[in-house]
């Protein structure tokens, strides 16, 4: 759905930017009678005073004119466009429907033809964001306001914040001067605003976790759900740095503060495993040595224990064997005195 967006998307700035008249040489006989096709349709829509519908009509046959076919209605239609789709944005705004994954167009196949389906298939879809009609028309100052408006509004929302921060992987804009086209990029304060939110998550997250790390001192059964509700919160919180200048650094340095704080413990046989979960995710370089240690450690013990249990079986086994040897000596005996 966020790829069908981001291509109407172009499509419709393709639409707003190329020249009236083109240059690209015409039209064949079956181009032409598809450009007459849908000036006459977005003609019926202009009747309709339904502007979404007017708007996918009016891009549609941008998209699809011909030199010297209905010049004077395209060049009429490239200039609405840009006002239909900010009224259109400012009718969502009011609604609250800032953001959604909702396209501006819907497809209905109908019985249209193959060749006739990538344009007059299109539908205007009513559901469609603020965000959704300014990004069709490049208005990317606008939708950035709305965006950070709708972010703001849940700020504790990961995913439209990932969406929020990529608003400008599949912008472009077109020199004026050199008609080329370039990758747009946002002012600087848009993702400045951004980094704010997830600088206030991550300390919420790093808050919390100082919170749950308080069972790091209590018995080993503690230690474990501490260890669990911790690493939880650190990892929330490492997820919001990673937009930040510094990273997730702070979080990744605290969980190796934690793991160095169970093994200073009285009982490190039983609480050692929480302290390499912590360490697995603070991932330095000293981390990785005391992880190493501790699986150096941890592999140590299980071979003791296997001795040992090696050792306890073999008791076992010769006791059997000693007392299997006195019974069938005493059976002997038995048998003797009674003349078996």
């Amino acid at each position: 759905m966020m790829t069908f967006r981001i291509l109407w998307s172009a499509l419709l700035i393709l639409a707003l930017t190329v020249p009236s008249v083109r240059a690209d040489g015409g039209c064949g006989g079956d181009e032409e009678n598809e450009a007459k096709a849908l000036v006459a349709a977005a003609r019926n829509v202009e009747k309709s005073g339904k502007p979404a519908e007017l708007f996918v009509a009016y891009g549609v046959a941008v998209d699809g004119s011909c030199p010297g076919i209905e010049d004077a209605f395209i060049r009429k239609a490239q200039a609405s466009l840009p006002k239909l789709g900010r009224d259109l944005a400012k009718a969502a705004e009011a609604k609250g429907v800032l953001y959604s994954s909702e396209p501006v167009y819907t497809m209905v196949r109908g019985n249209i033809s193959s060749a006739e389906i990538d344009r007059r298939s299109r539908r205007a879809n009513e559901r469609a964001s603020a965000f959704a009609w300014l990004e069709a028309i490049g208005d990317y100052n606008e939708a950035n306001r709305v965006m950070l408006k709708a972010v703001h509004a849940k700020s504790d929302n990961l995913e439209l914040f990932k969406v929020a921060w990529e608003a400008d992987q599949h912008r472009y804009t077109r020199d004026s001067k050199t008609d080329e086209q370039k990758p747009y990029a946002s002012p600087a304060s848009y993702r400045q605003e951004l980094q704010k939110i997830a600088s206030a998550n991550a300390d919420q997250f790093m808050k919390a976790e100082e919170k749950d790390a308080a069972g790091l001192s209590g018995n080993a059964t503690d230690v474990a759900m501490s260890t669990m509700h911790s690493m939880e919160k650190l990892k929330k919180a490492s997820d919001w740095m990673k937009f930040l200048p510094d990273g997730d650094k702070s979080a990744r340095a605290r969980a190796e503060q934690r793991g160095d704080t169970i093994l200073k413990r009285a009982d490190p046989m039983f609480t050692q495993m929480n302290a390499k979960a912590y360490y697995e995710f603070a991932g330095s370089s000293k981390a990785k040595e005391k992880l190493a240690q501790l699986e150096k450690k941890s592999e140590e013990s299980h071979r003791a224990m296997e001795k040992s249990g090696e050792k306890a079986m073999s008791a076992v086994t010769e006791k059997s064997a000693a007392d299997q040897k006195k019974f069938d000596k005493g059976k002997a005996n038995l048998e003797k005195e009674l003349g078996f």
